[in-house]
């Protein structure tokens, strides 16, 4: 039995009903047939040796057949490639995501550090105005008004020094040992009794820091802040 060397049949379905038809014409010995299949053949790849005078379905079915075995292995390569690129592009999105959570992570981390850093120092500015304005002040045997006012600078809040100057200024002139023969008030902000002073300190009858300390406090508890009793001084000429 000779055999016919089919070549050129593509994968395709409608293909392989082209080369069908170029069988049956070289089945019937047409050499019109035999130009048909060389010339679809052209630059492909042989598919199969199909025995002369084989029926004719029987040709087509074994055409098409190896036209889905190929129609398929090239689905499969599509599908692989299709999942490596999937595999390539989730890794790369997984990277891409660690970076990110990374930085991320970084910043909040730099950004508590300055948060505590900052908190650090105005922990310590708080401490270090509280200090000068609580601590000791050294004792001397007697003070200038410069000394006494750079003392009252210490304690008292910036934004009411000038308040509470304004209230000493009239009540003694910056004199921490002023006493009022009549009603028997004493020291820079006139305590009645000056014995009141004792609740900041023993030495309240010869240190100026510590009537401060006391003139500041009655001020702030009685009129919420110095300037609240220099509005009451203005007003009434005591507080």
């Amino acid at each position: 039995m000779s055999r016919i060397s089919v070549r050129g049949f593509a994968v395709a379905s409608a293909t392989a009903v082209t080369t069908v038809g170029a069988v049956v014409g070289v089945a019937s010995g047409s050499d019109h047939g035999t130009g048909q299949v060389e010339a679809t053949a052209a630059n492909t790849t042989l598919l199969a040796d199909i025995p002369a005078g084989q029926n004719v379905q029987e040709q087509a079915a074994l055409l098409t057949q190896q036209a889905d075995t190929q129609s398929d292995a090239a689905d499969t390569v599509a599908k692989k490639d299709a999942e490596e690129a999937a595999r390539k592009q989730a890794a790369e999105d997984a990277t891409a995501k660690k970076e990110a959570a990374d930085a991320a992570a970084k910043k909040e981390a730099e950004e508590k550090a300055a948060k505590e850093a900052k908190e650090r120092d105005d922990a310590s500015g708080i401490t270090s105005r509280s200090a000068s304005r609580d601590g000791d002040f050294p004792v001397k045997g007697s003070y200038s008004v410069a000394e006494i006012q750079a003392i009252a600078r210490q304690i008292v809040p910036a934004d009411q020094f000038q308040c509470f100057s304004n209230i000493v200024n009239n009540e003694s002139g910056w004199d921490y040992t002023a006493s009022n023969p009549s009603s028997g008030a004493y020291g820079l902000v006139q305590s009645l009794p000056g014995s009141k002073m004792a609740s900041a300190g023993a030495d309240w009858r010869t240190n100026p820091a510590t009537q401060i300390k006391w003139g500041l406090s009655y001020m702030n508890e009685s009129y919420h802040s110095p300037c609240g009793a220099w509005s009451f001084w203005q007003a009434n000429q005591w507080y």
